[in-house]
């Protein structure tokens, strides 16, 4: 077996980051019916483990570029696997305690380092190897992403999620020591695992810091004339990300809940159903670039936007297992979304192209919003009327789609 140089031992760790950030943000779905039982939370409650997640990108977005820019992508890189590995660390703690509180500071130093990580990875990878083939690398670089989705919550469920749910009476039976045993049991489930997550992204972190990367050049030559928040296409984009967002987290995050409540599927069942649907995520996305080649992207966008309305009524409307295939649907139809908005917003921004990509990061913030309104609405209705929420989302997405029309091609260049 041929030796790995150093140029390509540095793309395989740089790779190993687009993995690291997808399996973390995708133990979410697991992470919020499992925390809700082990500290017994309602709906709106458990959908601030998302928000924790998701509000980092946007409070450390400029920060995390600032930072990169006195001390390198190199040094943002491992500034960001320590605190990765911090975070994930200290789900021993606040496991051990139970408190609801310390798990969301875990979880946001989580997202703090996934926030330096996604700043510096896309670039990074481009720089790896010859410029003529910088989008192959990305593109096989963002495909372990995918794979993280897929295996986050099959992982998760098999060795986080218990398979048991106590129901009002069971509970109300129980001794309070009893009680108290069965919900120290399911919280100190999350403790290996994320031990062994944290050491993982430790030894990353050490073997990035003993390898030699290049540095990137930054061209602060060219100057920006006029506000960007003039720029009307990009500020529709910056909504309509922050819209994709929201409804990609409310579909994902809720969707073991959904599948218990409104089909009875056992929760461990239920993450397996869970990771076939992001799997079917990825799958989409490669079927989506494909057509992009037949139809225009933006029309594709109006399409899948529509295509998602439709199945989440449906699943809002019928019952049993139809209703959660309904929802694997619109995993599959929200594939492209993320990459084509990004890119439709961008385009034609010349030197206002950094400055406008920064926007549409820090519009991720959707995703910490649009779970707790989504929560909000289940606890006073149901989870399944809940799911109407993001279906709202989709109709901004879609006017965003018809406003770009007609523009026929651009370059998925960065994905989520």
């Amino acid at each position: 077996m041929p030796k790995l140089n150093q140029q390509q031992f540095a793309f395989v760790l740089i790779t190993s980051l687009f993995f690291l950030w997808g399996f973390a943000l995708n133990l979410n779905p697991i992470l919020i019916p499992h925390l809700k039982k082990a500290c017994q939370l309602s709906d709106s409650q458990s959908a601030f483990i998302d928000s924790a997640s998701y509000i980092a990108y946007f409070l450390l977005a400029i920060p995390a570029g600032r930072f990169m820019k006195r001390y390198g992508y190199k040094g943002g890189i491992i500034l960001g696997l320590l605190l990765f590995s911090a975070g994930a660390f200290l789900f021993y703690p606040a496991a051990a305690t139970r408190d609801y509180a310390f798990f969301l500071v875990a979880l946001f130093i989580i997202a703090s380092g996934l926030t330096f990580l996604e700043t510096a990875a896309n670039p990074y990878v481009t720089v790896l190897g010859s410029p003529e083939s910088s989008t192959q690398r990305l593109n096989f670089a963002q495909s372990f992403n995918g794979l993280a989705a897929f295996l986050a919550p099959l992982i998760g469920g098999t060795y986080i999620l218990s398979g048991k749910s106590l129901s009002a009476a069971e509970e109300k039976a129980m001794s309070a020591e009893q009680l108290n045993q069965y919900l120290n049991h399911e919280a100190t489930s999350v403790q290996a695992p994320f031990i062994i997550i944290g050491v993982v992204v430790l030894i990353i972190a050490i073997l990035l810091w003993r390898t030699s990367l290049p540095e990137i050049a930054e061209d602060d030559s060219m100057e920006v004339e006029g506000s960007i928040f003039k720029e009307k296409n990009l500020m529709a984009g910056v909504v309509a990300q922050f819209f994709y967002v929201g409804a990609q987290v409310c579909v994902s995050s809720f969707f073991i809940r959904f599948s218990e409540r409104v089909a009875g599927i056992q929760e461990k069942s239920a993450a397996y159903f869970l990771s076939g649907a992001l799997l079917g995520f990825m799958v989409g996305r490669f079927i989506g670039t494909a057509l992009m080649r037949f139809i225009s992207p933006a029309k594709l966008l109006a399409i899948y936007s529509i295509l998602n309305m439709i199945l989440l009524i449906t699943a809002v409307l019928s019952h049993g297992k139809f209703s959660v295939y309904a929802l694997v649907g619109v995993e599959f139809f929200m594939s492209i979304m993320f990459p084509t908005i990004f890119s439709l917003a961008i385009r034609g921004l010349g030197t206002k192209t950094k400055e406008g990509s920064s926007l549409l990061i820090m519009s991720i913030v959707g995703g910490a919003i649009f779970p707790v309104i989504m929560g909000a609405v289940s606890d006073i209705s149901n989870i399944q009327i809940a799911y109407l929420v993001p279906a709202a989302c989709f109709l901004v997405i879609f006017y965003f789609a018809l406003k770009n029309i007609n523009v026929k091609n651009i370059k998925l260049s960065t994905a989520h």
